[in-house]
């Protein structure tokens, strides 16, 4: 993995795994932006995946959401046009959506995900890059997707 900077956050369930990971990363020399949560204390996962995505887009870092399950996140920073959220629960899937999708922010379940699984998906997402060509074709199609048209 090379260096660079990862956004951060998680709700309070995904607080622990949070904790592991950002360690994991720093150990790896990545520089990180923590946008919370900051304890256990229940908080509401919208908002932080709200900071994380704004973030992401204005600074063209990766990004990594943790809640319970890693839906509510994933659901949440999907509705933020340019972010291409996903929810990956082994390699193959964390793999395949940098390559395939250009995924930009990596979300991950702490509820059912071991620390050393979520480390060794974190790093094959991080490492991963995008293959182009008509994957882009078709992720230019999923930005101009409108439910009303």
């Amino acid at each position: 993995m090379s260096s660079s900077t990862v956004v951060i956050g998680s709700d309070h369930a995904g607080f622990d795994l949070k904790t592991a990971v950002t360690r994991h990363l720093q150990e790896a020399g990545f520089e990180i932006k923590d946008l919370g949560a900051r304890s256990k204390e229940s908080c509401d996962y919208p908002l932080v995946a709200g900071d994380v995505c704004r973030e992401v887009l204005s600074s063209g870092h990766l990004g990594i959401l943790i809640c319970g399950t890693g839906m509510g996140m994933s659901m949440a920073a999907n509705r933020f046009p340019g972010i291409r959220a996903a929810l990956c629960t082994n390699e193959y899937l964390a793999r395949m959506t940098r390559a395939h999708n250009n995924a930009n922010v990596l979300c991950l379940g702490s509820r059912v995900l071991g620390d050393e699984l979520a480390k060794s998906i974190v790093n094959v997402f991080l490492a991963a890059n995008f293959e182009g060509e008509r994957h882009q074709r078709r992720i230019e199609q999923i930005e101009t997707l409108n439910a009303n048209s």
